[in-house]
């Protein structure tokens, strides 16, 4: 008879994670075995006295606290809900409880053996994954490598991230795969292959590939008059075939089809012959596929004469980038990609403007990205923020100079809007005079805003301080650099004020794990992704790198990986902030991608439980980032 009460449990299981990520009669097996406890309001669970359960708990109902006595006073940590497990890190590594849990409404708990559940987590990479997370989630420093070495041991290789290449990817195939029998008349395939409209057709044999014909087999064997249209297929194939497992990269099937002149793989269960055929890789779908090459399309940029053109390999560029996401591609890689090529075509743009000039420039120049393109975190179609700086010139003749290049930055940011890098509604562009400066000009606007120091000028800041040298002479951009952190150097107001400001992105929860959400306006009810997520992070990352001076580095998660090295009694932060950093820019980008916009505004609703528990981890990182600031910087006056 069947157990209804373990299928609904199961049932239950299978929608949250880890459970999600076994097979339905693993979860069966499971649920077999658990244990049902109803709790009543306020009941204890365990605390830092309780011999060390042989279960965890998932809350079927109800909601459960987690708390610890700091300096005699009950702290509230953290708040569980339905689905989530708590409980379990304490028995994988054998260590006793570390805080107390209590139901915090009349709860229904299910206690799962650890003696079940052990093997399906050790045998399975997906679920070992989710528990590191899920328990560096409640470190103080999550995503560290020392807390996922003592969790898991070696099994934290599951979770580093590779660097492999794009041509290193496997190979998408074609998994429905037409065939024919040997003994097929061949004037029968080619009518199936033209029902079809295919150009190939595989020959197998009790599901074993033993030869193909192509459009190429038919022209040279059968229209010839070689063979005759009753002719079975055998006599016509090409044969053998070349078989490989699913898992060839790109690269390996572009050259073993050169190697051997075929424009066919075909993929069988063990990439031999003798096992049955699953798909077959054609030599066009990797052109197509190869059309979205960082190679091809930088090579594309540097050819065109075409503003529109370039519109077009944006487009490309964002399948590309969609590509990536999808693949899982590591962020580092992703990011490093994406702004060599955003940055080839800003410089291409900025040549061929100036060959429309009616005169070389009068002076060297250099044209500034600022903000995301300036940190090298731009991904998704956002507004243009750039400048010029030029050499310093004689008072009279710098307005005629100044002309010259607003007249260059106004061809170019026309054009930009046009590829897909939007105006900037704030008009924070090089074709507005303030942005077009002289260096003792841009010397004299940052002294002004580190000395005379308000809500306006730190907003200024915040943009400014992120730039990076698109096009022209780098000695420019290198004294302006070197002019910041001499007048930031002991600066302590201006750094307290610009902590201050990295302080006051709202946080993102309401009581506990409750996302605070817009509460008016066309994003009523989204998340606000950038205000109270990638600006808190980017802002501390601003801040701690100007004050340790860190030159040339604008990226945020390269940021943190310097302070990381330079100040290593932080080192598991910053390192935590680095892989928060990456994380939330993958997360922006992902629904941005999602829903065709900045990825800006996300709908709660649209998330998965763990995407969430992702969402929260960061946010306990900028936590602890924004703690450390707050004594660094003593920023209680500001």
């Amino acid at each position: 008879m069947k157990n209804t009460i373990a299928q609904r449990i199961a049932d239950f299981l299978k929608d949250f994670p880890p459970f999600d990520r076994l097979t339905p009669t693993q979860n069966l097996f499971i649920a077999q075995n658990i244990t049902v406890k109803y709790l009543d309001k306020n009941s204890f669970i365990f605390d830092a006295k309780t011999p060390l359960q042989p279960h965890f708990y998932v809350i079927n109902k109800g909601a459960v606290l987690l708390q610890t006595e700091i300096n005699g006073v009950d702290k509230q940590l953290n708040k569980y809900d339905e689905g989530d497990i708590f409980g379990l890190r304490a028995i994988f590594a054998k260590e006793s409880y570390s805080m107390t849990a209590i139901a915090e409404e009349d709860t229904i708990l299910y206690c799962i053996p650890i003696e079940i559940f052990r093997p399906l987590a050790e045998n399975n990479r997906a679920v070992g994954q989710f528990l590191i997370e899920s328990f560096a989630s409640n470190t103080e420093f999550p995503f560290s490598t020392t807390q996922q070495e003592t969790l898991f041991g070696n099994a934290t290789g599951q979770i580093e991230m590779s660097e492999e290449l794009f041509e290193l990817q496997p190979t998408d195939y074609i998994k429905k795969v037409v065939t024919a029998s040997p003994d097929m008349e061949i004037r029968k395939v080619a009518e199936k292959m033209t029902e079809k409209n295919i150009g190939s057709i595989v020959i197998t044999e009790k599901g074993l590939p033993i030869g193909i014909i192509t459009d190429k087999d038919l022209r040279n064997n059968v229209a010839t008059g070689k063979f005759g249209i009753d002719a079975p297929a055998k006599d016509v194939m090409s044969s053998p075939v070349l078989c490989y497992t699913k898992s060839i990269s790109i690269a390996q099937a572009q050259l073993s089809m050169m190697k051997h002149q075929v424009g066919h793989l075909c993929i069988t269960e063990d990439g031999t012959p003798n096992t049955k055929l699953i798909g077959i890789v054609a030599q066009n779908d990797i052109i197509v596929k190869k059309g979205s090459n960082p190679t091809i399309l930088m090579k594309a940029i540097s050819r065109t004469n075409s503003t529109k053109e370039l519109r077009r390999i944006r487009k490309k560029t964002m399948l590309l980038l969609k590509g990536y996401i999808n693949q899982n591609i590591p962020m580092t890689l992703i990011m490093r990609i994406m702004f060599e090529l955003n940055d080839a075509t800003i410089k291409h743009v900025i040549k061929r403007c100036l060959k429309k000039m009616d005169s070389p420039p009068p002076v060297p120049f250099a044209w500034m990205s600022l903000g995301s393109q300036g940190r090298k975190e731009q991904l998704l179609h956002t507004d243009q923020d750039n400048a010029i700086i030029f050499q310093n010139v004689p008072d009279e003749t710098i307005d005629e100079v100044r002309s010259y290049f607003l007249k260059l930055a106004k061809k170019v940011n026309k054009r930009l809007d046009i590829i897909g890098f939007d105006f900037c509604p704030g008009d924070m562009m090089a074709k507005n005079p303030n942005w077009c400066l002289s260096l003792d000009e841009w010397k004299h606007q940052f002294t002004k805003w580190t000395t005379d120091t308000g809500n306006d000028e730190i907003l200024l800041c915040s943009i400014f301080f992120d730039f990076d040298i698109t096009y022209g002479d780098a000695t420019l951009t290198s004294k302006l650099a070197d002019h910041i952190f001499e007048i930031t150097r002991n600066n302590q107001i201006f750094l307290s004020k610009l902590a201050a400001s990295a302080l006051r992105s709202p946080s993102p929860f309401g009581f506990f794990r409750q996302f605070l959400v817009e509460q008016d306006g066309e994003y009523k009810d989204h998340f606000d992704l950038k205000k109270r997520g990638l600006m808190p992070i980017t802002d501390a990352g601003r801040v701690l790198a100007i004050s340790y001076r860190l030159k040339n580095i604008n990226n945020t998660a390269e940021r943190f990986e310097e302070l990381a090295r330079i100040v290593p009694e932080n080192e598991e932060l910053f390192l935590s902030c680095s892989y928060t950093s990456k994380a939330l820019l993958k997360f922006r980008t992902k629904h941005g991608l999602i829903n065709n916009d900045s990825g800006r505004f996300i709908e709660l609703e649209t998330l998965t439980k763990e995407e969430k528990m992702k969402l929260k981890r960061c946010f306990k990182t900028i936590g602890n980032v924004q703690e450390l600031i707050k004594v660094k910087f003593n920023v209680q006056n500001f």
